[in-house]
């Protein structure tokens, strides 16, 4: 959570389990480009120590012309970093790794591999995603519902609107339907969404097949969705979907973007995640 405070980058949903984490993130390149070289240093050094230089600039010390132009190549290389996915689970990952490590007493190598991505190409893939993160405790049978799922950010968000707070600060806000200057956020209403994903959580957690019925679900009509590809996502979207997850149309971009020959999800983004 600390992070998202650091960083340009939105968290949207997570979940930490026993033995991995999931997160969704929302990059705002836009937002870095706009900080001037003090803000950029007083977050990176949140972090990490900097260079010499750096630290000499942060304390108010005269720098010459020369340092002053070593210094504005190295505002920008941090700049980049700070909206930069590699960066930001880079620090997280080393956090845990840290922390496991001294708690268990011993040192060497924590994680396996370097994380994986996604690219989540469109709202539905968005949303789908998140539902998917946020549902990870029940699709692992150690909660029963949502709001007693530990560790996620469903729990935090109901915590939140259940005691009358403000939606969580270090989460992405969802900003209600989309409209006419619409905020920056999630364009739904996190109601709806918790709503959702609680019908949704009960439904996996009884081990049927379930039924969403779409009266009650405005989201899953605006999305495209029936309540038979919502399950499907919500419960195998990372056993479909590789590099990147997305309607037709996006998914195609994205291959051409990347010089992809062929991005495995494609059979299941035309049958799964219709453009509404």
């Amino acid at each position: 959570m600390f992070l998202s405070t650091v960083f340009a980058i939105d968290i949207c949903a997570y979940a930490v389990m026993n033995n991995h984490t999931h997160v969704v993130l929302c990059v705002d390149k836009a937002l870095a480009d706009n900080w001037d070289s003090d803000e950029v240093l007083r977050r990176y050094h949140k972090l990490h120590r900097g260079t010499l230089l750096t630290q000499k600039f942060m304390n108010g010390d005269m720098l010459s012309q020369g340092e002053l132009i070593t210094l504005d190549d190295t505002v920008e290389i941090y700049r980049k970093r700070l909206y930069d996915i590699s960066w930001f689970m880079r620090d997280l990952n080393e956090h845990i790794a840290r922390q496991a490590n001294k708690e268990d007493d011993c040192t060497g190598r924590f994680w396996e591999g370097r994380f994986k991505s996604q690219a989540l190409l469109d709202e539905s893939a968005v949303l789908a995603c998140m539902a998917y993160v946020d549902l990870n405790p029940i699709r692992a049978k150690i909660a029963k519902t949502p709001e007693t799922a530990k560790h996620t950010s469903i729990k935090k968000r109901i915590h939140a609107a259940k005691n009358k707070q403000p939606q969580p600060s270090v989460l992405m806000h969802f900003v209600g339907n989309p409209r006419e200057n619409m905020p920056q956020g999630i364009p739904y209403s996190l109601k709806e969404y918790c709503e959702l994903v609680d019908t949704t959580g009960r439904c996996i957690h009884d081990d049927k097949a379930g039924h969403i019925d779409n009266t009650q679900s405005p989201i899953l009509e605006r999305l495209g969705l029936d309540s038979a590809q919502w399950l499907t996502l919500t419960t195998e979207f990372e056993k479909h979907f590789c590099y990147a997850a997305g309607a037709e149309q996006m998914m195609n971009a994205f291959k051409r973007h990347t010089h992809h020959q062929r991005i495995r999800g494609m059979s299941k983004a035309k049958e799964l995640l219709k453009r509404a």
